[in-house]
């Protein structure tokens, strides 16, 4: 699971937001930054930490499992 992204690290790229295929993220216009917005649906593909520039992106090792409602 996404675990946080590095404000100081983070150059605005907008990498993370395209590539992600669980649509995690969501843009701050305002300042041109990328913020974690669903992180429970997050699959662990590490493609937001492999393809960023910076290496802002940390993604933990482990997916967490989704509690099911029924």
């Amino acid at each position: 699971m996404i675990e946080f992204i590095d404000e100081q690290k983070c150059n605005g790229c907008e990498i993370c937001f395209n590539i992600c295929p669980c649509d995690v993220f969501r843009l701050l216009p305002e300042d041109r930054r990328v913020r974690i917005a669903y992180a429970e649906d997050c699959q662990t593909c590490f493609a937001c930490e492999l393809d960023c520039p910076e290496d802002a992106i940390y993604v933990g090792p482990m997916r967490k499992t989704r509690l099911q409602a029924w």
